[in-house]
């Protein structure tokens, strides 16, 4: 059961809030349609819900409001627009990628490819989907973890009617064994075919929450469109014949060439402009939308002493409408113009098309017979039909623990090729560096095989790592894949500590690569005149890693303050060419007290002293830091941890 309740977004500046004090509910086992014209609140409607949108009121799934649910992804299933991926990830890495990041096996990806139909797509690159095969790529996303409740923000936009008489059949076949579905959409034909229940919005309130066969009763009529140059000629001739055959028959001037007769049909108005020689350039049945119902308006009288209302019934007669105050039916309420609609199946010729009738329900799209259980489908459900029938009742499989953050992490990485691209970039760049500054003579050994001449702020491979940082936030802030929408990645904890971890190993093959291949292009070049053995290498060694790693996680934390890759990268930049100038000014000078034995006084403060012999590792490492550069580094590691505590962490989505 989904409850949405007093759902209100923030007010604009001197505009009314897009959604204003809606209420309604989606039943499980049901097919919900949230039916609305486009900029009536829809889709900040299901924002809401999301908790994704500041505003007030709460929606409950099953009882809880979605943050205190601990696994979102498991109990709602969300497709907001376009798919959230990276354009060159395939669809099959995209969908174990977020299989890591719901719990599920990778297994489950081919799964769900196979029902909804993309299995010979998996290697294709989300960038060249069609809109439609994009929209199935969606579909799937959102049935990974099995969920009971699918909330869906306009699923069939882009489809063919094929694709669209598959979508709906599948989403009935969710809500047939106990899930709850929820769609918008603008089309209220779509809505009374496809849904169980409408309710329908205006300007973000609720106008009607009906069923659907009292939806298509009271808002869906059929009539015959047509398109002639000479409009106001054959209305009076069919408001004439109307009248001399004492029939109901209303005639809605849609546009200086276009009518829509309710009442009527084709053959009786083709043979009407036959008689009276009326140039006819289209006939067809349609469905007519009559609006959604809005509160009355003052009555308009026609001329003086006709006694008879515009907006009325007539009761022997035809009557015309012009204009938006016109009614939608013979017994109907005041209702806004009706707009012409087109059904799939109706032709702008001459010929009849058999149309359902408006006063009849719907009927249900059956659940796809060759597939009883579909993999997408409920498991709650699933199991308790299967309980019923006496088979055994398995379970999408959860894939949790701490390693879960690190898993997904792992397939973001190298989902595509940018760490591969930039590992090759780095060991050119770096490589032809060193060369040069090898041929120049005047560069210490330790800086040659760096690449790091003085004039850099940072060697290619520092860089490289810190691009890679950068990407690990930004990326999914550009191609957001853990929620539904752009700028709410869920920040927790598991998946810094992930992103921190992988970023820091990245950062450490990557110098060690750049290094390798720097002594291997001297080595080719000038021999081993350059390459001496150093005297003292484990100093340089963990200067070089901590710098490699605090690039890295100062480009993790940057962009998840402010959620860009280009400014996790400024940060980056920001560490030598700002930073580390002013820790300089604050250092020169001696110092007024030795710091002789501070080694050992740390081992009398930690809990289970380390042996006398790693004073010499503590010592090194505390020479590194005290390096205006290592120092310039904690510094702005420790101020973007602590903003990154202050803006991320406080969102309401768990790992």
């Amino acid at each position: 059961m989904l409850q949405a309740i007093g759902l209100t977004s923030t007010p604009r500046r001197d505009l009314p809030p897009l959604v204003d004090d809606l209420t309604f509910e989606a039943r499980p086992g049901c097919v919900t349609a949230l039916l609305g014209e486009p900029g009536s609140g829809k889709t900040t409607a299901l924002r809401l819900m999301l908790e994704l949108e500041p505003g007030r009121g709460v929606t409950y799934f099953r009882g809880r409001p979605l943050h205190r649910i601990a696994h979102p992804g498991r109990e709602v299933g969300v497709l907001l627009g376009d798919v959230p991926g990276h354009p060159s990830r395939t669809v099959r890495n995209q969908l174990r990628m977020l299989c890591a990041a719901v719990g599920v096996p990778a297994s489950r990806a081919d799964a769900m490819m196979e029902v909804v139909g993309i299995g010979g797509l998996r290697d294709q690159r989300l960038g060249s989907l069609s809109a439609g095969m994009d929209r199935r790529v969606g579909l799937a996303a959102a049935l990974l973890a099995d969920p009971c409740t699918l909330l869906l923000d306009e699923p069939a936009a882009g489809l063919s009617p094929r694709e669209r008489a598959w979508l709906h059949g599948l989403l009935r076949g969710h809500a047939s064994l106990g899930g709850a579905v929820l769609f918008t959409t603008d089309d209220a034909k779509e809505a009374a075919r496809s849904a169980d229940r409408v309710v329908s919005i205006a300007s973000g309130r609720l106008v009607a929450d009906q069923d659907a066969a009292d939806f298509a009763r009271t808002r869906l009529r059929p009539r015959v469109a047509v398109r002639t140059p000479h409009a106001a000629r054959l209305a009076d001739v069919l408001g004439r014949e109307a009248r001399a055959a004492h029939r109901v028959v209303e005639i809605v001037e849609e546009s200086g060439s276009r009518l829509s007769v309710y009442g009527s049909n084709c053959a009786e108005v083709g043979e009407a402009a036959f008689r009276h020689g009326v140039l006819v350039h289209q006939l067809a049945d349609e469905t007519g939308d009559a609006g959604a119902p809005v509160p009355p308006v003052p009555q308009a009288r026609t001329g003086a002493g006709s006694g008879v209302r515009v907006e009325a019934r007539v009761e022997a007669g035809a009557q015309v409408r012009t204009g938006p105050g016109a009614a939608a039916g013979p017994d109907a309420a005041v209702h806004p113009d009706p707009r012409p609609t087109t059904s799939p199946t109706s032709s702008p010729t001459t010929g009849v098309r058999a149309e359902p009738s408006a006063g009849a329900p719907p009927a249900p799209a059956p659940a796809p017979a060759s597939a009883p259980e579909p993999a997408g489908l409920p498991g709650s459900a699933r199991r308790h039909r299967r309980a019923r029938s006496g088979r055994p009742a398995p379970a999408v499989r959860r894939v949790g623990g701490p390693l879960r953050p690190l898993r997904y992490e792992l397939r973001r990485v190298f989902g595509t090729a940018t760490p591969f691209l930039t590992a090759a970039l780095v060991v050119v760049v770096s490589a032809a560096t060193a060369l040069v500054l090898a041929r120049a003579g005047h560069t210490p050994q330790n800086r040659v095989l760096a690449a790091w001449p003085e004039l850099f702020p940072l060697p290619p491979a520092a860089l490289g790592a810190g691009l890679l940082g950068a990407l690990a936030f930004g990326e999914e802030y550009r191609y957001p894949a853990l929620a539904a929408d752009r700028g709410t990645v869920p920040r927790r904890l598991g998946l810094l500590t992930a992103k921190l971890g992988v970023c820091a190993a990245l950062a450490l093959a990557l110098g060690a690569l750049a290094v390798t291949a720097d002594a291997a292009a001297l080595r080719l070049v000038f021999g081993t005149a350059p390459l001496r053995a150093p005297a003292e290498w484990l100093a340089p060694a963990a200067s070089w890693a901590g710098l490699l790693v605090g690039c890295a996680w100062a480009g993790v934390l940057a962009s998840g303050v402010f959620r860009s890759a280009v400014a996790g990268l400024a940060a980056v930049l920001a560490v030598p060419v700002m930073v580390v100038p002013l820790v300089r000014k604050a250092l020169e000078g001696p110092s007024a007290y030795p710091v002789s034995g501070v080694a050992s006084r740390l081992r009398g403060l930690a809990s289970s002293p380390w042996p006398p012999e790693a004073d010499r590792y503590v010592l090194g490492a505390l020479r590194v830091m005290a390096q205006p550069v290592g120092t310039a580094l904690v510094l702005s590691l420790m101020v973007l941890l602590c903003a990154y505590g202050f803006t991320g962490l406080r969102g309401r989505v768990r790992w």
